[in-house]
């Protein structure tokens, strides 16, 4: 096939997006394998050793009728593949896709607009702390595929079926360090509408809109049908253009063969109908073929766009857990800054991590919403303790953060590093801290608290405040920061110094909250220099909270402070049913609290602290025998952070994070006992054949663990006979398998055939996103596990 050449359209692809309902392709793997593609074979391959097939199927998508193909390199990246071997495939896939759009163009009368983008998968490993990869390592496996894709002919990079939202952002940070192209993103859901991280789409839209996604939806792991809630919760938050390319619906197997249960009739009237809500991007993933894209595109051909509003949503976000600036006042608890703070002072110089982390954990129970992190003290390096310090305290709490500091370095490395959308203080009305923070808040989203002040000091008047403000705003909009991304500090100064300075500061709040601005205060300055300071502060945040104010930075450990804010809710029919109040009054024995702040091991694992954790079991082992503290201390917590689990209360980084704070347990009870074996039989796990992705079955590994199991590790991309091997040599009677990847689900299924035909009595578990209990029967395993918790609950079943 010879090199094919590309003219650009003058039409950006963005505009056209903005201006055109825009179809993208169907499923590539699964047509390829229709064209014998085996599963000992890796998709991207086949750009080298059979490329005029790939070329095919890109043809018949355009004569379907896609405005978008993506190339066939969704599994190539550098864990995968050498340097040669990557921009080997990635050139050649490239160049296929224009060889097909340009036919398209000679030989088939068409109206449509057509553009390539690069498509691009996750990693297939889960980052640090709650894996073993590195968040920069990350970012730079992703610079590497974007370098050599750049520079081809291409439209736009495309991420596509991620699951992990940290993930997701190094890779959007190595877009826009290495290219200018557009940037789409989407993920791939689970049945309970959650990512892997427990990100929900409105954390998924707060964080990639943040991130300045240029387009963001959903694709794969379920059909049209399951994706509908999905889809319309991302039509309600996103002020971007909205992806949906589901499966063909659900996997069964007919006739030994793969196939999907949703027709490609059912499948273009559900995308339609969603399409009518304002989907501006649909195709297909896993299942889908041209006739799927051919009807979706005959169904949408009289639809008009729905027009892409502006939400202005003023929100932050964790990977789990989103904390939206509206009518009720959010809190930020204020104990992580050593300004006034003995013992912090002491923690931050002393490494103490654990004291800090404990503070941390009280303010989440007293009723925090976000969490303010300061390390400003002197003879500390604030580029390095900050970042680190944030990273360990999102490994214990869902809540948002507020990076706190005036070290631009050290707000730069944790903005970069911080796993979702942080809140950011400060900048003020000083051109020269503008200068410098408007950059990163371009380049890493967040939303900034804005001081009202500037290269003149703080002004005496509420209106010069007000100006100040303006002045913000206008400069803001240089770098496309939209007013809903700053919260206004109009600065409480002591009355001590000043009687009418609480005036001012209530009269700048609420003529900022008349302008339709968002406004926050640090409350307690207002008191500073006055003896009794808890009244002043608890009177004037109550006044605060009446003209309108947004967030308060205030201690959330103080009853004072805490019952004004809630009978202030409870006044303004801002606590419904009174729910918080009265929690916040019935006796401490009516709450239902899975843990308390009791000092002991079962407390720490629950709450996954590393630290602790080890401590604590090395004072048990002076008295206590190991089995006692695994079945009296580990094995509750870990119990208790399942039923947590189960009831969608904690999500995938609380439970790995707990069961990483178990292994710290186990880590200190092998060292005092270096001969001590696991408690339970061996279990064997393997990611299948031509899978690369091993999230997942690392994850199972940690849980069998820390129950007892003696788990070997087979590791990705396993041949059946590799598996069947280990099995024969050790005995093993319990195997878990797991597959990402529809295209690689065959090779489980061989894999399972093959076990069971010379070790009967060896029992199979599969698991993975493409999964079903339905397909898991269907290809012969005896147990279907949906999460790593219900693999560990069927091993113990089987006793």
């Amino acid at each position: 096939m010879n090199n094919c050449d590309y003219n650009r359209n003058e039409n950006s692809i963005i505009t056209y997006i903005n201006q055109n309902i825009t179809i993208m392709d169907g499923g590539m793997g699964t047509q390829l394998q229709s064209c014998g593609l085996s599963c000992n074979e890796k998709t991207e391959s086949w750009n080298i050793s059979h490329p005029d097939e790939v070329q095919n199927v890109h043809l018949s998508y355009l004569k379907a009728g896609a405005n978008i193909i993506a190339t066939n390199t969704f599994g190539a990246n550098p864990l995968k593949y050498s340097d040669d071997e990557l921009e080997n495939i990635i050139t050649s896939a490239v160049n296929i896709a224009n060889c097909a759009k340009n036919e398209y163009i000679k030989t088939t009368p068409h109206t449509q607009e057509v553009f390539i983008v690069l498509d691009i998968g996750p990693l297939g490993k889960l980052l640090k702390p709650l894996g073993d990869l590195e968040f920069e390592d990350a970012v730079n496996a992703f610079a590497k595929i974007i370098k050599i894709g750049s520079k081809l002919n291409i439209d736009a990079l495309f991420f596509e079926t991620f699951t992990d939202n940290y993930e997701t952002k190094a890779a959007i940070i190595a877009a826009k360090e290495n290219s200018d192209l557009p940037i789409f993103v989407s993920n791939a859901y689970d049945e309970n509408g959650k990512l892997l991280s427990g990100t929900s789409p409105r954390e998924a839209v707060t964080i990639l809109e943040g991130l300045g996604a240029d387009a963001l939806g959903m694709n794969c792991s379920l059909g049209p049908k399951e994706l509908i809630p999905i889809a319309k919760k991302y039509l309600s938050y996103s002020s971007t253009p909205v992806i949906l390319k589901p499966n063909a619906g659900l996997p069964v197997v007919v006739d030994g063969n793969t196939v999907f249960n949703t027709t490609d009739d059912e499948f273009a009237e559900i995308v339609a109908k969603l399409v009518k809500d304002g989907i501006r991007m649909c195709g297909g993933c896993c299942g889908t073929t041209p006739e799927y894209i051919r009807k979706l595109n005959s169904k949408i051909e009289n639809i008009q766009p729905v027009p892409i509003d502006k939400k202005n949503i003023t929100s932050v976000a964790s990977s789990a857990k989103t904390c939206i600036f509206d009518n009720k006042c959010i809190l930020i608890g204020e104990r992580i800054n050593p300004t006034g703070k003995k013992k912090l002072k002491q923690a931050l110089i002393e490494n103490d991590d654990a004291y800090i982390l404990n503070e941390a954990l009280i303010q989440v129970e007293k009723g925090a919403d976000i969490l303010d992190v300061n390390v400003g003290i002197p003879d500390i390096d604030e580029s390095e303790k900050l970042p680190n310090l944030i990273t360990k305290i999102q490994s214990v709490t869902s809540l948002p953060l507020q990076i706190d500091t005036s070290d631009f370095k050290a707000m730069e490395k944790s903005m970069r590093i911080y796993n979702g959308k942080p809140l950011v203080n400060s900048v003020s009305g000083k051109q020269s801290s503008m200068d410098k923070v408007f950059p990163l808040l371009k380049k890493y989203g967040g939303v900034l608290i804005a001081l009202t002040l500037d290269e003149n000091g703080i002004p005496e008047t509420a209106e010069e405040r007000v100006e100040i403000a303006k002045k913000i705003i206008k400069e803001a909009a240089k770098y496309d920061i939209s007013p809903a991304d700053i919260i206004f500090d109009p600065l409480a100064l002591t009355i001590s110094a000043d009687a009418n300075s609480g005036k001012t500061t209530l009269k700048a709040v609420k003529m900022l909250n008349n302008m339709g601005l968002k406004t926050s205060l640090g409350v307690s300055n207002i008191s500073f220099g006055l003896p009794n300071r808890p009244e002043i502060n608890r009177t004037f945040f109550t006044l605060c909270l009446n003209n309108g104010l947004s967030a308060a930075i205030i201690n959330v450990n103080s009853e004072e402070m805490m019952n004004a804010f809630l009978s202030y809710n409870a006044l303004n029919g801002l606590d419904e049913n009174f729910e918080e109040y009265i929690n916040k009054n019935i006796s401490t024995s009516q709450k239902t609290q899975a843990v308390t702040t009791e000092n002991t091991l079962k407390n720490a694992v629950f709450k996954g602290l590393c630290d602790e954790s080890a401590d604590l079991t090395k004072s048990l082992l002076k008295t206590c025998e190991p089995l006692d503290i695994i079945n009296e201390h580990i094995i509750p917590a870990l119990n208790l952070v399942g039923e947590e689990y189960d009831k969608q209360r904690i999500f995938l980084p609380g439970l790995l994070m707990s069961a990483n704070a178990a292994s710290a347990a186990f880590a200190e009870i092998k060292a005092f006992y270096p001969d001590r074996k696991p408690t339970k039989e061996k279990v064997a796990l393997a990611t299948v054949k031509g899978d690369i992705h091993d999230i997942g079955k690392n994850i199972v590994k940690l849980m069998f663990e820390n129950y007892g199991y003696d788990v070997m590790d087979l590791g990705r991309d396993v041949s059946p006979e590799t598996v069947l091997d280990c099995v024969k040599r050790n005995d093993i009677k319990l195997v878990g398998l797991s597959a990402l990847m529809t295209t690689t689900v065959p090779a489980m299924a061989e894999t399972i055939k093959l076990i069971k035909s010379n070790v009967p009595d060896c029992k199979i578990i599969v698991g993975g996103a493409v999964l079903t209990q339905e397909y898991a029967d269907e290809i012969g395993a005896d147990f279907y596990a949906k999460d790593a918790l219900t693999g560990v609950r069927i091993a113990e079943s089987l006793h």
